[in-house]
């Protein structure tokens, strides 16, 4: 009973997700291909959101759901993380077709071939635990 909260907002999440057609496999070619502005306005709201979330939360010194201060600390301005990072990610979701929200999205959508690119998904980020400490951070 403790996390009811959290699996209504993710049955509200994919709701929206399948609504908006952010999960949708040809949504994600087109906007890798340049040919729509769909996926490009749903990435953009969410950004402009973020950023008013977090302007939000530091103005108003909000907490989290335990009473414990939100804080953001700084992070390395590296560019070349950022680039590796981005590029394993972007190569990902260009050839699984999905990110990893619609990726679970799609599996409750019953496309069990999804649960290939879960099991790739979890064995990735088992391997960045591995590896962690010797990447540039």
């Amino acid at each position: 009973m403790k996390f009811i909260k959290f699996l209504i907002v993710g049955i509200v999440f994919g709701i929206v997700m399948a609504k908006s057609e952010a999960l949708s496999w040809y949504r994600i070619q087109e906007m890798f291909r340049f040919q729509s502005f769909h996926m490009y306005g749903i990435i953009g709201t969410a950004v402009t959101l973020g950023i008013i979330g977090v302007a939000l939360i530091k103005r108003f010194k909000l907490r989290d759901i335990d009473g414990n201060p939100i804080l953001f600390t700084p992070k390395d301005k590296s560019v070349k993380r950022y680039l590796f990072g981005g590029t394993i990610f972007g190569l990902g979701w260009a050839l699984s077709g999905a990110c990893p929200g619609p990726m679970v999205v799609n599996i409750g959508y019953g496309f069990v071939t999804f649960l290939v690119v879960l099991a790739f998904a979890v064995i990735g980020t088992y391997l960045y635990g591995v590896f962690q400490k010797k990447l540039p951070h």
